[in-house]
C-alpha cells in the first residue's frame, strides 16, 4: 500500500531541465562534436576571485556567517539594495521594503503564498517561466494563460478579458524567460495602472535586469509614489555575480506584505544563506564595473546569435535578449521530438516550447528555447552550423 499523494503535486509536471538532461543518457558525443548544452541559463563559471576571497574570509573568520540570521535577510544587504534600486529607478525604497530570499524562485513562492490560495487565479503571459506555473499548480492556484503577441509582448486589453473575481495577480518577467524580449516601459506602466485599478498585484520579475540592452531604468514604476500596494519586484543575485549555488534572491514590496512573507520564509528556510548574502553584498559594493563587462559579453553573444539565425533557412527568431533566444523551427516534427533528435543527431541540448506553454497549445510544437549564456561566439557559430547541417 502506497502513501497518499497530494493530487495537486501529482498533477504538476516534472522539472523540465531535469527531464531534458535525461535525454543525454546513453548518447555518446564524439570528440570532434562535443555536446552543446543550451538548455539552462545558469552561469557555469565561479564568481570572480575577489568575491570568492570575500566568501572565504567570511567562512574562516566571521562566526556569524555560520549561524541563523534575520529571517528577512542581512540588514546591510537590504539597505544596499534599497539604496541602489532607489537610485537606479528614480524612486524611494526603504530597507524595510526589501526581503532577501533563498533565490528568486523562493521569492516568487513566498509572495504568491501571501496573495493566493487554492481556487484563486494568477495571470501568466505565455510562453511562461515553467517554475512559476509549477508552483501555482502545486498550490491549486489556477494559472491563467495570457498569450503574448507575435512580438512576445503581452497586451493589457487581452489581460482584461481574463479578469475574474478570483484573480489575485499578474506576473511579468522582463527581460523575459523564455522569450528574451525586454518589455517596453509603457507596457509595464499600462499593466501597473490596470492592476492598481483592479485591486490586484503586479509582480515584475527582473532576474535578468543586469543584462538589459537598454541604458537607464527599464521602467518608472518605483518613481511613482503609489507603487506600494500594487507593485512587487523580484530579483536574483545569481546571474549577475555567479552565485547560483548560494541561492540569493530578493523581494521589494510594501512592508506589511513583507511581514506576511516573513511567516513563509521562517517556516520554509528560517533565513537565507549567510555566506550567499555576504557574497551578494560584496558584489553590489565592488563589482559594478565587472558586471558591466559581463553585460557587454552577453550583448555580444546576443548579436552573434541574431546574425547566425539570419542565415538559417526556415528558422524564425521570435525573441532574443538577456540569456535567451526563443525560436520557431521549420520542421514537421513536434518540438519535444525534434529536441530529442537534435541531441542524438546534432549534439545540441535545448528545450522545446511545449515546456513553456499550456498543455495542448499548438504554438509550443513549433518553438524552442536556446539559453546562450554559457557559450562564446565560437560556440554560437558551432551551434548555427549544426542546426544548418541538421536541416540539410
Amino acid at each position: 500500500m502506497s502513501l497518499p499523494l497530494n493530487p495537486d503535486m501529482a498533477a504538476t509536471f516534472p522539472p523540465p531541465v531535469m527531464e531534458a538532461r535525461r535525454w543525454l543518457e546513453g548518447v555518446v558525443f564524439p570528440p570532434d562534436r562535443p555536446l552543446i548544452n543550451v538548455s539552462q541559463a545558469a552561469p557555469m563559471d565561479p564568481p570572480p576571485l575577489g568575491l570568492r576571497q570575500a566568501l572565504a574570509e567570511a567562512a574562516l573568520n566571521d562566526p556569524a556567517a555560520h549561524l541563523y540570521g534575520p529571517v528577512l535577510g542581512l540588514p546591510a544587504l537590504r539597505a544596499e539594495l534599497a539604496a541602489q534600486w532607489s537610485a537606479a529607478y528614480g524612486g524611494e525604497i526603504a530597507a524595510g521594503e526589501v526581503a532577501i530570499t533563498q533565490g528568486c524562485n523562493q521569492a516568487f513562492c513566498a509572495v504568491m503564498a501571501t496573495l493566493a490560495r487554492a481556487g484563486d487565479e494568477v495571470i501568466l503571459p505565455t510562453p511562461w517561466y515553467f517554475n512559476h506555473k509549477m508552483w501555482l499548480d502545486m498550490q491549486g492556484v489556477g494559472a491563467v494563460p495570457l498569450p503574448a503577441g507575435p512580438d512576445l509582448i503581452p497586451d493589457v486589453a487581452a489581460a482584461e478579458r481574463l479578469i475574474t473575481a478570483r484573480t489575485r495577480a499578474i506576473v511579468l518577467v522582463t527581460p523575459n524567460n523564455p522569450g528574451g524580449v525586454e518589455y517596453p516601459a509603457e507596457v509595464l506602466r499600462a499593466f501597473f495602472e490596470f492592476a492598481k485599478a483592479k485591486g490586484i498585484a503586479l509582480i515584475v520579475d527582473e532576474t535578468y535586469r543586469d543584462f538589459d540592452a537598454r541604458r537607464g531604468a527599464a521602467h518608472d514604476l518605483f518613481a511613482d509614489p503609489g507603487w506600494r500596494g500594487t507593485l512587487v519586484h523580484l530579483y536574483s543575485f545569481s546571474k549577475a555575480y555567479r552565485l547560483t549555488g548560494h541561492r540569493v534572491g530578493a523581494i521589494v514590496a510594501e512592508a506589511p506584505r513583507l511581514a506576511e512573507v516573513e511567516k513563509f520564509l521562517d517556516t520554509v528556510a528560517i533565513c537565507p544563506s549567510q555566506l550567499g548574502q555576504i557574497g551578494a553584498l560584496w558584489g553590489m559594493r565592488n563589482l559594478g564595473q565587472w558586471v558591466a563587462g559581463e553585460r557587454a559579453g552577453t550583448l555580444a553573444r546576443r548579436a552573434a546569435l541574431e546574425a547566425g539565425f539570419a542565415r538559417l533557412k526556415g528558422w524564425e527568431l521570435l525573441g532574443c535578449g538577456a540569456f535567451f533566444a526563443y525560436v520557431r523551427h521549420p520542421y514537421p516534427l513536434a518540438s519535444p521530438d525534434l529536441a530529442r533528435q537534435l541531441v542524438r543527431e546534432a549534439g545540441v541540448l535545448l528545450l522545446p516550447g511545449t515546456m513553456f506553454r499550456p498543455a495542448g497549445d499548438p504554438a509550443g510544437a513549433r518553438e524552442l528555447r536556446i539559453a546562450f549564456a554559457n557559450i562564446d561566439a565560437a560556440g554560437i557559430g558551432a551551434l548555427i552550423d549544426r542546426l544548418a547541417a541538421f536541416g540539410a
